[in-house]
């Protein structure tokens, strides 16, 4: 099923082809495909190349491995997500490594990071889910995770599936179009609020 984006000027292919499905088809995805999303989170850029993000990785090949992460999504995400053949967790590193000071564009370098592994998937034909609907402090303690990083995002990867297989109010939200603000709601110029002159529509 293809979801392409209709847009208000140019843009790559990847970004119109990107979307998050829920449902997922069951088949696996390859070592080297995966090693490869995550090569591209790697060169993603990051205040002061900290690179503060690293991910916990689940496959159906491990179903105890892939069970325990399942544990860390709420409910109403593992209702959808157990299809998926990958599970993730984003982990964002909250303190910067060179002076132990916080970092408070962790979760914003993490999101540059997601960014470049989504692009990355949608050129090799699979799709990510990423979902805020994860149990942070179950993840702390499963995973033993440091004080100073935190579980921010969940992460389902693999191929597109059937909506037919959802619940019906996930089902429609797979069949409905994308949609978006226009620019003019969210680029200003001069003030808060204030369309910029860059993207205001001339009558």
């Amino acid at each position: 099923m293809s979801k392409q984006s209709s847009t208000d000027y140019p843009v790559h292919d990847l970004i119109t082809k990107r979307w998050s499905p829920y449902s997922f088809d069951d088949r696996p995805v390859s070592e080297s495909d995966l090693r490869s999303l995550f090569e591209a989170a790697r060169w993603a850029a990051s205040s002061y190349n900290e690179q503060p993000w690293s991910y916990i990785v689940a496959t159906k090949e491990n179903p105890e491995e892939f069970e325990r992460l399942l544990s860390c999504l709420v409910e109403g995400n593992q209702v959808w997500a157990k299809a998926a053949p990958v599970l993730a967790l984003g982990i964002a590193t909250l303190k910067f490594a060179r002076n132990n000071k916080p970092n408070r564009v962790a979760v914003h370098d993490l999101g540059l990071a997601a960014g470049n592994l989504c692009l990355e998937a949608t050129a090799r034909g699979l799709m990510v889910h990423q979902m805020v609907g994860i149990l942070p402090d179950k993840a702390r303690e499963i995973y033993e995770l440091p004080e100073d990083s935190e579980a921010v995002t969940g992460l389902a990867i693999g191929y597109v599936g059937n909506p037919d297989s959802l619940p019906d109010t996930l089902k429609e939200r797979d069949r409905a179009a994308r949609q978006r603000k226009p620019l003019g709601e969210f680029v200003f110029g001069g003030k808060w609020g204030t369309t910029s002159g860059l993207v205001r529509r001339v009558p």
